[in-house]
């Protein structure tokens, strides 16, 4: 099994040998567990559910209750599911999986929903640059410029770039590299940025090359 839960936890920066500056993130990563185990044969595919932080029996519902006392293992948050990995014979139900599953130098792909902006104009969201600064222009500095046609078709045509909610989605990052792995504190910390704010839960899962 080559992917956990994590919960990001901020960014800082490390030096290389030669005192390079590198930027990383820091990623509280598991201890996760195993919560259900699917096959082709029951299921139709083959996928692990991994569960990270626990929580309170009293919010749990009845059905979450059951499905956590099959796995043997406390009430947890949060629930993933993870197609394509390598489900071997040691993965049983119950299972605790560590961010020892990961190596320094291990290519890593982060999933997560990006930061929540609000509602932003065509130059925030698109990276538009806005009208010209000179001829008369004094209100048109930030506008998107003309989104309609003429007589024909007579309508704004669907999918044109324009102001509007930005954030908010999920994103994946891939080709992020492991560079320092702390498993005495389940902190996994990974070269550049990751989708998200600080707390929010992303999916790490080791890339294949």
């Amino acid at each position: 099994m080559s992917a956990l839960i994590a919960k990001k936890l901020g960014m800082t920066r490390l030096f290389d040998d030669q005192g390079k500056n590198i930027p990383v993130t820091v990623l509280q990563a598991g201890p996760c567990y195993i919560t259900q185990i699917k096959t082709k044969e029951v299921d139709g595919y083959e996928a692990l559910q991994l569960g990270f932080l626990s929580k309170k029996e009293k919010l749990t519902t009845k059905p979450l209750a059951g499905h956590f006392k099959k796995a043997d293992v406390s009430p947890l948050r949060i629930l993933k599911e993870f197609r394509d990995v390598k489900i071997d014979e040691s993965m049983k139900l119950g299972s605790e999986l560590k961010v020892d599953i990961f190596e320094v130098g291990d290519t890593v792909m982060v999933s997560g929903v990006s930061k929540g902006k609000g509602f932003a104009g065509g130059v925030k969201r698109h990276g538009f640059h806005g009208g010209q600064k000179t001829h008369g222009q004094s209100d048109r500095l930030r506008a998107p410029g003309s989104i309609g046609q003429s007589s024909y078709p007579s309508r704004v045509i669907k999918g044109t770039r324009m102001a509007g909610r930005m954030g908010g989605e999920n994103v994946t990052v891939r080709n992020l590299e492991v560079v320092k792995i702390d498993p005495a504190n389940n902190l996994l910390v990974i070269k550049g940025a990751i989708p998200g704010s600080i707390q929010g839960i992303v999916y790490v899962k080791k890339q294949e090359l």
